[in-house]
């Protein structure tokens, strides 16, 4: 049968199972798998495992445990390895690399902001604040080759988002660094200009949340700060 790896912590983690239950139905009793000073906490594997509610919960609750209890590198839900000796042979190959990230971890977690802007808002600012797109889109309107003209004006426009997008990203990001210890950007999607993840010290935490609302206020109405954590730190494992 398959190994289910849930997370890996150091040798010396209390590594309190007894209360905790993994995936599966009924849920598979947790072990720990143990080299070169780092442990794997597992289990059974169960058939035809799926990212239904209750094991992923099953999951989410084993690694808020563990981290409660000491620095923890989460494996995403579904990780699998072939049986017991083969997480251990990795363990022992990869021992100092796993040893290096938890001494980084040890006492952070993980915070996740998406921002967003007004789609109307963000056009107003940039037909203020260009000429060129102010000069198109009249011609655009009124002039005879209108078709050509709202082709460009709509270049333009896309162009000029995606540079606004990026400076109110880079800006949004120089707020928030003095209280974060690492960053890991992702590609924002729909509406948002960012999509990022804080490494922040666990004590920080506060003055983390008190950043982001200083500049969500900042900012103002036109503008959704959607933060969320905190989180098992997947993003820095």
């Amino acid at each position: 049968m398959s190994t289910y790896v849930y997370a890996i912590t150091g040798a010396d983690h209390p590594l309190r199972l007894d209360d905790l239950h993994g995936v599966g139905e009924p849920p598979s009793p947790l072990r720990t798998v143990t080299a070169d000073g780092v442990a794997a906490v597992v289990s059974d594997a169960p058939d035809g495992l799926r990212a239904k509610r209750r094991d992923v919960m099953a999951h989410e609750g084993v690694l808020e445990a563990l981290m409660a209890d000491g620095a923890t590198l989460p494996m995403r839900f579904g990780l699998l390895g072939p049986d017991d000796g083969r997480v251990a042979e990795v363990l022992e190959q990869e021992g100092d690399a796993y040893r290096a990230r938890l001494a980084e971890l040890d006492g952070h977690v993980e915070y996740n902001l998406k921002a967003a802007r007004e789609e109307q808002d963000l056009l107003r600012e940039i037909m203020a604040r260009s000429e060129q797109v102010r000069q198109l889109n009249e011609r655009a309107r009124s002039g005879p080759g209108g078709h050509d003209e709202r082709i460009a004006l709509g270049e333009l426009v896309a162009r000029s988002v995606a540079e606004r997008g990026s400076e109110q990203a880079e800006e949004t990001m120089q707020a928030l660094l003095p209280v974060a210890a690492r960053v890991s950007r992702s590609e924002p999607g729909g509406s948002h200009f960012l999509n990022v993840s804080f490494l922040v010290p666990a004590e920080s935490s506060d003055a983390f949340v008190r950043a982001v609302q200083d500049e969500a206020d900042r900012r103002g109405d036109a503008y959704t700060f959607t933060l969320t954590g905190p989180l098992p730190p997947y993003s820095f494992v």
